[in-house]
């Protein structure tokens, strides 16, 4: 699953507070979908923990990541310093300087898993549908009580083996998920703070490719 797929899964909203303690899994994902589906456009900042089970290896990096709507994303990291990825409602641009300087992919957007710059739908459209889940515990992330509930998917187009997925007791939102994709890459991301339905930057959608970096365009035109 794409560095894109994973971090545009922070797309989450608020509702109104619940109980979840003694709810099954299928109902704390129902909370959380719910919570989503309120959401209109978002800022957060994350970490994120990428582990490699063949090599042993960690990548670690962190950023700011704001959207409004399905079609519209920024993500800028701060470590690494100048990664972008941006989805501007035509194309999502992906930048990164830090593993593949001086190219920039221009990839299309679209119905897939890899063109569509919303992974929180991912999760959470018609979840019960798509996913049998399993409890998997109660954490405190950043301050919040949380339900952990890892899904498995039915699909065999979602991009990943399995997911887990941290749902906020109170607010429906997710705090923090894990994933593994089919080659048992692990890609752990926390959202270190989140404010749903706040405006974001008059420019955050907007990529300015930089001097002397080829665009490969994957759009197919």
């Amino acid at each position: 699953m794409s560095r894109l797929q994973t971090l545009a899964a922070v797309a989450l909203g608020a509702m109104t507070a619940v109980s979840l303690h003694a709810q099954s899994p299928e109902t704390i994902v129902d909370h959380a979908a719910r919570a989503y589906a309120s959401v209109k456009s978002l800022r957060a900042t994350f970490t994120q923990q990428i582990t490699n089970p063949l090599t042993g290896h960690d990548d670690a990096s962190r950023g700011e990541l704001q959207q409004r709507g399905p079609a519209y994303l920024s993500v800028r990291f701060t470590e690494p310093k100048g990664d972008e990825i941006v989805a501007d409602g035509k194309a999502i641009w992906v930048y990164l300087p830090s593993t593949t300087p001086g190219q920039v992919i221009r990839m299309p957007l679209g119905d897939n898993a890899a063109g569509v710059p919303d992974v929180a739908a991912l999760f959470l459209k018609s979840p019960r549908k798509r996913y049998t889940m399993s409890a998997a515990g109660i954490a405190t992330v950043q301050g919040h009580a949380t339900h952990a509930v890892v899904l498995v998917p039915r699909d065999s187009t979602i991009p990943f083996s399995r997911a887990t997925v941290w749902v906020d007791d109170d607010d429906g939102l997710i705090r923090q998920f894990e994933i593994t994709d089919p080659n048992g890459l692990v890609r752990h991301v926390e959202i270190t703070s989140l404010k749903p339905n706040a405006k974001p930057d008059a420019n955050a959608f907007v990529f300015h490719v930089p001097a002397g970096v080829k665009v490969f365009d994957q759009r197919g035109q």
